[in-house]
């Protein structure tokens, strides 16, 4: 079975529920930057994401 990669944002701010979950980790990086700039106005690098917010289910 495949690796996917989730970003539960709930983790981040607690009240937001949004959830991002690929297959393809660089499609899950560049959704949660998108989302944590547009709707939390924060500017996270690949590597924070990763390392910090992206889980590996």
């Amino acid at each position: 079975m495949a690796d996917a990669y989730k970003l539960d944002c709930e983790s981040e701010s607690a009240d937001c529920r949004f959830i991002i979950q690929s297959e393809n980790e660089t499609e899950a990086i560049e959704l949660a930057k998108n989302h944590m700039q547009e709707d939390h106005g924060q500017d996270y690098s690949d590597d924070e994401l990763r390392e910090a917010h992206l889980q590996v289910v």
